[in-house]
């Protein structure tokens, strides 16, 4: 591989090396999803996005779609048949809950929807949104609720609001999250679905299923329903 990513790197004359290929390939296979607008993945989003066809060579065989969305600046790798663990019902839960607020977004083009993609949540509404979609309360303790946070900021879909990006209003600050563009691609139409379906049938047999679903599992259905 490494040859290869050499091969790849002198046709840039000098503008990207070699290491620059395999870091960013590493970074794409270890977080999922690369913004450009993130701190320090300008140059892994800049390499992936001029040399998409490249990536996507080397993706194939380890069971990986890559996707590079250039209106939102983001590269993003989706696992088509390898399975991770499971994650837990809670998990999967918020991950769903944030799916169908961003979807709600941008039906509404609300105001708190970014250049960038990003939508805006402070933590009571995200707290009122998954009581009324789910029918049960968020865990918003400081030790359960960072677990949540950092499960869905290494599938690429959410992350904490910066200081420079809290409102003069109060209505974000160190509470408020950014649900990011890629969870259209991570969890599609068939993770509504399944949100809408949750909603109807809280206290039916769906809760067993939803103890075994997880984000791959969701992918999976998606690119069935494409075939």
């Amino acid at each position: 591989m490494s040859s290869y990513w050499s091969k790849i790197a002198d046709t840039t004359n000098g503008i990207f090396t070699e290491d620059d290929f395999e870091s960013a390939s590493y970074r794409l296979i270890m977080d999922q999803a690369i913004y450009y607008s993130d701190r320090g993945s300008k140059l892994s989003f800049s390499i992936i996005e001029k040399h998409e066809k490249e990536f996507s060579k080397v993706l194939e065989p380890l069971g990986i779609e890559l996707k590079v969305n250039r209106v939102h600046m983001y590269a993003v790798a989706l696992p088509t048949h390898v399975k991770q663990s499971p994650s837990s019902k809670l998990e999967t839960l918020f991950a769903l809950v944030l799916r169908g607020i961003y979807e709600e977004s941008l039906r509404q083009a609300t105001q708190y929807l970014s250049e960038t993609g990003e939508v805006f949540c402070n933590l009571h509404d995200l707290e009122e949104k998954y009581r009324l979609m789910v029918g049960d309360d968020l865990p918003t303790g400081k030790g359960p609720f960072e677990v949540l946070m950092r499960t869905v900021q290494r599938w690429g879909i959410a992350r904490w609001i910066t200081e420079d990006e809290y409102s003069t209003d109060g209505s974000f600050d160190e509470t408020g999250i950014a649900i990011r563009p890629a969870i259209v691609d991570v969890l599609g139409e068939t993770a509504l679905k399944k949100l809408a379906l949750w909603k109807q049938e809280e206290n039916s047999g769906l809760d067993s299923d939803l103890q075994n679903l997880d984000v791959i599992d969701i992918n999976e259905v998606e690119a069935n329903d494409k075939a």
